[in-house]
């Protein structure tokens, strides 16, 4: 285990009040608006090392459980990571009306998988995931996330997301994409190309939810996807939850369907039986697509 100090991502300070103890603090690196950044205090760096592709680490955190980073950028916390994954696979999967097979592009760390392990329909679940390291990151420290890893109906295929759904053809029910933001590698799944393979990759009825970035910091990208997700898919909405250690403490969803729509199609029933859930709600299902009037016509 290595353990970065420099001061340009994890640096140590004086914490005021603790006389001359000191603490460990990750700063995220992204500078989100007005000068802002995130801060999290560390009580132990259980991993920290490079892949092939990217920085890997895994804290401890002092108030939000464990904490994974990827190339200085906050992934997740155990504190908030309900409100990311339960919202971005349920909404999808409480729509159609029996997925079976189902897609996660991304989503390494296992959230998503294990949230859509929680419906009985379903019979396989591809997880594709670029970088290996991740999974055996989470896997080792992380296995209030990774225990979907185990579940017979999971097959992982290290591979790119992009290539991968190029080849395949009305295959799944349901595709999800819990990916990076816009930048390095993570830039195609934000493009045209990638969506239409997407629709190709589905069954007729199938439908896919994607990362879609916060309305506050990235209206641009979200109408930029919107206007030729539309021209693809026969319908389209875009929604978000709250996720407090997120840029902005807001992330979003681009929803798009070759069939179902996600307010009218929904199965409250289905919805009411589901088990260990922290964040999601029918009422939130149907008001997570109200925006506010600032982002009123981004799709």
């Amino acid at each position: 285990m290595t353990q970065n100090t420099s001061e340009k991502h994890i640096g140590f300070r004086e914490d005021p009040g603790a006389g001359q103890s000191l603490s460990l603090w990750f700063n995220d690196t992204i500078e989100f608006a007005h000068g802002c950044r995130i801060s999290v205090r560390i009580k132990d760096v259980l991993c920290h090392y490079r892949s092939r592709f990217q920085e890997i680490a895994v804290f401890e955190t002092e108030r939000l459980g464990r904490m994974l980073v990827l190339d200085n950028i906050t992934m997740l916390t155990e504190f908030d990571e309900a409100a990311y994954h339960e919202m971005i696979a349920h909404v999808p999967l409480l729509t159609h009306p029996k997925p079976v097979t189902v897609l996660v592009i991304g989503g390494g760390d296992g959230g998503s998988i294990r949230e859509v392990l929680k419906h009985p329909s379903v019979e396989e679940v591809h997880l594709c995931e670029l970088d290996e390291e991740v999974v055996k990151a989470c896997r080792a420290h992380i296995p209030s996330l990774a225990s979907g890893f185990d579940d017979p109906r999971v097959k992982v295929f290290y591979e790119d997301g992009a290539r991968f759904v190029k080849e395949r053809s009305s295959v799944y029910d349901v595709i999800i994409v819990d990916s990076t933001d816009p930048i390095g590698p993570g830039q195609v799944l934000f493009q045209r190309p990638f969506y239409a393979d997407m629709y190709t990759a589905l069954k007729e009825d199938g439908m896919v939810v994607t990362q879609c970035e916060s309305i506050h910091l990235h209206r641009e990208v979200i109408r930029g996807v919107a206007d030729f997700a539309k021209e693809i898919y026969p319908k389209i909405g875009y929604y978000y939850t709250l996720v407090p250690t997120y840029p902005s403490g807001v992330i979003g969803f681009m929803c798009c369907s070759r069939r179902y729509d996600p307010l009218k199609d929904f199965d409250e029933k289905r919805a009411d039986v589901l088990e260990d859930l922290r964040y999601y709600t029918p009422e939130l299902h149907r008001a997570a697509f109200v925006l506010p009037r600032f982002a009123h016509g981004l799709v």
